[in-house]
């Protein structure tokens, strides 16, 4: 391709007439000339688009398991049939392994991941004996997860759909926003992923896991449609907060919860002490993270810019930063407390050591962060989910 486009500016049609005699000597070492200052100018120019997406994406490269594809994909196969594209000479299985790349970034594999440990982790909560673990379990454990992460799969994929314009100025590393996906895709995507997770918990017959999953796909649609007066509920701090805490605390762990202990005991008893206790520890994590979510704390400026009225850009970086530090350490100090008063032995040396251990770590984690650098604070926030994903793995300890 980039010798088909500097041979055209090449053409003797595309160069200077001249009114004078010009030797065929002269006539060359001019044309010779202009075809190196057309290339050089195209490859600075190429230079200058590789050097600003390398930077746009420096800290969403650590989430990726390949590099940022180079084409936009879109679904349909007519697209391919021009001869002089790129796509029509690439290598069939590369293309796939792209397309899924940009698939794998398109779905947040933050999110998803905490997804799959939230609906793990309320299932091994609701084991009581080793003989519950039964073939019916992981089939009921594996209806649960597919339909989770297709639903999260929407969530992501509607917010980028609705965030597109928010997320060039915020987060210009998204497939959406960087034109590495077309919106044509990503709507079909997004839509066939709810579609495919209402219809596997409708199959399942499970009450539990259908309205869990349609009151997340109401929430979730809520949290970032701009369609209605009363919608898009990301523009305000306590109607935020009401989403993580109703998508994350009340109708995924609660009705993975019911679906799995139906399964196991044909019953489902919800203020048991345990489920009480883990369903308050995720209300805290929920409450500081969607605080502390990257569009609260370092992006204020695209945030001012769409309307989106964060804490963070009124009580200020430093302020909203070391409160949501606190309001996590206040809860591991609360946590490690009320193991401490376990019956059970083991549950309670693991409870005490294990959310003493991730207090110790947020703590000095947060010491070293320079709230002025913004990858600083990106790389926070990420931390922040890791430590979720470690609570997920200690709450089947409560006992």
């Amino acid at each position: 391709m980039e010798s088909l486009a500097i041979g055209s500016l090449c053409k003797p049609s595309a160069m200077i007439q001249y009114s004078g005699v010009v030797k065929p000597s002269s006539s060359l070492v001019l044309k010779h000339q202009a075809c190196i200052f057309d290339k050089n100018r195209y490859m600075t120019f190429q230079q200058r688009h590789v050097n600003y997406h390398m930077a746009a994406e420096s800290f969403y490269k650590r989430s990726m398991l390949h590099g940022r594809p180079e084409k936009k994909f879109e679904l349909d196969a007519t697209s391919t049939n021009d001869p002089g594209s790129d796509a029509a000479h690439m290598n069939p299985m590369q293309t796939t392994v792209n397309f899924l790349d940009v698939l794998y970034r398109f779905i947040r594999p933050y999110a998803a991941l905490g997804t799959a440990l939230n609906v793990a982790s309320m299932a091994l909560l609701a084991v009581e004996k080793l003989s519950d673990f039964t073939p019916l379990f992981f089939v009921r454990l594996l209806q649960a997860l597919v339909g989770s992460l297709l639903m999260q799969m929407y969530v992501t994929g509607f917010n980028q759909i609705c965030d597109i314009e928010l997320d060039k100025v915020n987060k210009p590393f998204l497939p959406l926003a960087a034109g590495d996906l077309s919106m044509r895709t990503a709507i079909i995507v997004s839509s066939l992923s709810a579609i495919m997770s209402l219809s596997i918990a409708w199959i399942t017959s499970s009450a539990p896991l259908f309205w869990c999953l349609v009151g997340w796909f109401l929430v979730g649609t809520a949290y970032s449609a701009n369609v209605l007066p009363l919608l898009r509920w990301k523009r305000f701090p306590l109607t935020a907060a009401l989403y993580m805490l109703m998508a994350r605390v009340l109708m995924l762990p609660v009705g993975c919860y019911m679906h799995m202990k139906n399964s196991i005991h044909g019953r489902s008893i919800l203020l048991s002490r345990q489920t009480l206790f883990a369903f308050g520890i995720l209300s805290m994590f929920s409450i500081a993270i969607i605080f502390f979510k990257v569009k609260d704390i370092p992006d204020i400026k695209g945030d001012q810019m769409h309307g989106i009225k964060s804490l963070a850009s009124r009580l200020g970086q430093t302020r909203m930063f070391w409160s949501c530090i606190w309001v996590l350490e206040i809860t591991y100090i609360v946590v490690a407390f009320v193991g401490a008063t376990s019956s059970v032995t083991w549950s309670k040396y693991v409870t005490i050591f294990g959310h003493l251990t991730m207090a110790s770590l947020l703590w000095m984690r947060a010491k070293s962060v320079d709230l002025k650098s913004k990858e600083d604070i990106q790389s926070m926030y990420m931390f922040l989910w890791q430590l979720f994903y470690a609570e997920y793995c200690l709450l089947p300890f409560l006992r």
